[in-house]
């Protein structure tokens, strides 16, 4: 007997869930010390409060569960220095990233089998209806980075941490799902009742209509207060750049390597899009941002931080020949060369015979790509 036959995948999903945040929940309360403060605070939790109130780093002490910025500690953000408090700064680790990674993929075995409940068809069109979320993802985050600028400013912000949290990596992952799951829900039922022809329009509507009230909230807060301004050279350079870089790959790919465009035709050009707003926002950010007098803008991951400090040690620093590149650059060319690799999985056949799971996989790639680099693009066109 084939035990695939007799376990609901389902169910067995959501068994593996439950018992994973059981047993999760178990570990931190049996073993507070080890699994709490050692692991969780400090690679997952502390790094979001860190972010949150625009922290160097936050500093928590276990004996007495207190968490401090390391401006207020005895050692600052000095880690070796203390015997037993755990110290958290913002963005990612390492083990952060594996950590985030392994999650990603149980959610997206659980987004999958959510959506086999429903007809997609056509997927393409789903797929572009999607495109407005990421975008709205991207835009959202940088809100909270206003709450931040808004404390710095000395002010109140809208929503304070830990509410803020839902804002802030990775839970606004979750936050922006929750909102698109909804529209398609609403979608999908306003298109059974015969209200609408299709589900796809009103759910780009609604991802577009998100996307718009965030957006504009920025400008309203770039109108009536100090500390956002709105630089809106910035996103048309960044916009620009990756949306020409991504139509002459996309037409080079067309011509030199057809196998890779003919499965995915135009779904091909908005992954390479994506992308290549993510790389050219953060080249910008890293290297770029004197142009307009703004601060600095670190890489908080641990790749792009790699390869930043890998081309500033092989070229001697930020200069070429004596003229300034920075250090960022190489990351560009990566997101661009990446999602054309792994387009070439996406061949026709793959298509036709999984078009569903291909189309859910292909949104997965763009998401991760182009929400970082809307937050990274607008992030520093509002300058904060």
């Amino acid at each position: 007997m084939d035990l695939s036959d007799d376990v609901d995948p389902a169910k067995a999903w959501v068994a593996a869930f439950i018992t994973g945040v059981v047993g999760l929940v178990a570990a931190a309360l049996l073993f507070t010390r080890q699994v709490y403060h050692g692991i969780l605070w400090r690679y997952f939790w502390g790094p979001v409060h860190a972010d949150a109130e625009g922290a160097e780093c936050m500093v928590r002490f276990p004996d007495t569960g207190r968490t401090v910025p390391g401006e207020s500690a005895e050692f600052g953000c000095s880690a070796s220095a203390y015997d037993a408090a755990a110290v958290a700064e913002p963005g990612y680790t390492v083990v952060s990233t594996l950590g985030y990674i392994l999650v990603l993929v149980f959610m997206l075995v659980g987004v999958y089998l959510l959506l086999q409940l429903f007809d997609l068809s056509p997927y393409r069109n789903f797929f572009f209806a999607l495109v407005p979320f990421m975008l709205f993802g991207g835009a959202l985050r940088t809100v909270e980075d206003a709450f931040v600028a808004a404390q710095r400013a000395g002010e109140t912000p809208a929503v304070e941490f830990p509410a803020s949290a839902v804002l802030i990596s990775p839970f606004i992952y979750f936050t922006v799902f929750a909102i698109a799951l909804a529209a398609f829900l609403a979608s999908k039922w306003l298109s059974l009742q015969d209200l609408t022809e299709t589900y796809y329009y009103p759910l780009a509507a609604i991802g577009s209509t998100v996307l718009a009230g965030t957006f504009g909230y920025l400008l309203s807060l770039a109108v009536t207060t100090e500390y956002v301004t709105l630089h809106a050279s910035i996103l048309v350079i960044v916009i620009g750049v990756a949306t020409v870089t991504a139509a002459l790959t996309y037409a080079a790919m067309d011509r030199y390597w057809p196998i890779v465009t003919a499965g995915t035709g135009l779904l091909s050009l908005v992954v390479i899009w994506g992308h290549a707003i993510d790389g050219a926002a953060n080249v910008l950010a890293n290297d770029w941002t004197h142009v307009w007098n703004l601060g600095d803008y670190s890489a908080k991951h641990p790749f792009n931080r790699f390869l930043i400090d890998t081309t500033n040690s092989l070229q001697g620093g930020t200069e070429i020949a004596g003229v300034y590149v920075g250090d960022g650059w190489p990351f560009f060319f990566v997101k661009i060369v990446v999602p054309v690799l792994i387009l070439s999985v996406f061949d026709e056949q793959f298509m036709e015979e999984s078009p569903r799971f291909a189309v859910m996989l292909l949104g997965a790639i763009v998401a991760v790509g182009l929400g970082p680099g809307t937050r990274d693009m607008v992030r520093i066109a509002f300058g904060i």
